[in-house]
């Protein structure tokens, strides 16, 4: 049987060559592969560390695409109050509710965006309140999986942000709230026991950003979102069935 860690190395070289191309997905992609092998408290120090590294590269280079009006205005005000509503939360849940709900988001998110891509409907309005309370749940996700981009993007899917600022904005999130959560687990004593996991996934995850940079300007994205989501449902349905 293969190692569950080495099985989370390739689960993180898929996941963050994705977010490389697209603006998100590495952790919500990592986390919910390698739940499959390992407990998800265990992976999130590791996981959120290294996305720190990722998203700071990114945030320096895209930082002239950045929506600042939009990112100080509107999402980090949410999404910091839901992540530390969430993080607060997570000790009180188990293992298994962890995964279990987690896994029902996935397939959520996942199927939705399927059946949206296949009926190639735009995206709809959606009143300001409305963003707002969909942003604080990603937030909320965010503190209990480090994984608020599917809940983010959905609620962010009626703006005018193009490819390339969406993606530029979304890094600089995953920056700002990742940091909050490396300190929190310094704080408690998780992010020691991952350091050694964190320096062996560095060189991996420095492969998956340069490809995903070259597949963000190469390939088009809808046939690799396509296959993510696939991916994330059957995921997301094993998550909720094992749990």
């Amino acid at each position: 049987m293969i190692d569950p860690w080495i099985w989370l190395g390739a689960c993180i070289f898929l996941a963050y060559t994705l977010e490389a191309m697209t603006g998100f997905g590495s952790v919500v992609i990592a986390l919910s592969l390698g739940a499959l092998m390992l407990p998800i408290k265990d992976m999130l120090p590791v996981l959120v560390a290294l996305n720190v590294l990722m998203s700071g590269f990114l945030t320096w280079k895209l930082r002239g695409l950045i929506d600042r009006s939009l990112l100080l205005s509107l999402i980090l005000p949410g999404m910091l109050v839901g992540t530390l509503l969430g993080f607060g939360l997570s000790p009180w849940l188990s293992d298994g509710a962890l995964k279990q709900g987690f896994g029902v988001l996935i397939m959520w998110f996942a199927l939705r965006e399927l059946l949206r891509m296949g009926q190639s409907k735009p995206a709809g309005h959606t009143p300001l309140w409305m963003t707002r309370l969909q942003i604080g749940a990603a937030g909320i996700s965010h503190g209990l999986f480090a994984s608020g981009g599917p809940l983010l993007v959905y609620a962010l899917a009626a703006t005018e942000l193009d490819k390339a600022r969406f993606r530029a904005t979304l890094v600089c999130v995953w920056l700002s709230l990742n940091s909050v959560l490396t300190l929190a687990f310094l704080a408690n004593g998780s992010l020691a026991p991952a350091l050694p996991h964190i320096a062996s996934y560095v060189p991996l995850l420095a492969v998956g950003v340069l490809l995903g940079e070259r597949l963000h300007h190469r390939v088009p994205e809808q046939h690799f979102r396509i296959g993510i989501y696939v991916l994330l449902s059957i995921t997301g349905a094993l998550l909720a069935w094992r749990a």
